[in-house]
């Protein structure tokens, strides 16, 4: 064996494997928690004013929207590719905290499929209120799917790994 591949085997036989991690001391994972329900707070105020502000303006133009893929094309059909990206990019950003943030506040949550129905559900509901109570706005099933999507990147990229980490050993497979 030459010495690089022996302190590379024992590099790999010093780290714990995932079995042996030891779960975060409670009170780092209730501090995790908090710190994850204040981002979530502070997500659904700005989610709110963005998305439940009047918009007088905008009332002549605002049509529900129930066919999936319509309003996705009227984006792409947009002469200016910069706002095309700017709709469709802004609602799947939209919907990543979702996807970072459940699985740390919810452990049951931790999975992909849990996050794809609670922030589908939620993103249904922001736009019944949009489409029924606010001046302006209207419902549209391209926006939940790609706030869905988009909660589904940030759960990939980020919040199964935090969920992970925050609720070690708390969830068996």
């Amino acid at each position: 064996m030459t010495p690089t591949t022996s302190s590379l085997h024992a590099t790999k036989a010093s780290r714990p494997s995932p079995a042996r991690r030891r779960a975060l001391p409670l009170t780092v994972r209730l501090l995790a928690m908090l710190c994850a329900f204040a981002f979530m707070v502070a997500f659904a105020v700005v989610l709110a004013r963005i998305t439940l502000q009047p918009s007088p303006a905008s009332e002549a133009l605002a049509h529900s929207n129930l066919h999936p893929g319509r309003t996705l094309e009227a984006y792409l059909d947009q002469p200016e590719l910069r706002d095309a990206v700017r709709q469709i990019g802004g609602n799947l950003v939209l919907g990543v905290p979702f996807g970072v943030l459940l699985p740390v506040l919810v452990p049951r949550a931790r999975g992909a499929l849990w996050v794809l129905l609670i922030t589908a559900g939620v993103m249904l509901l922001v736009e019944l209120a949009q489409g029924a109570l606010v001046t302006g706005r209207a419902f549209d099933i391209d926006d939940v799917i790609l706030n869905t999507t988009g909660a589904l990147a940030g759960h990939l990229l980020l919040g199964r790994r935090l969920g992970r980490v925050v609720h070690r050993g708390g969830r068996k497979r």
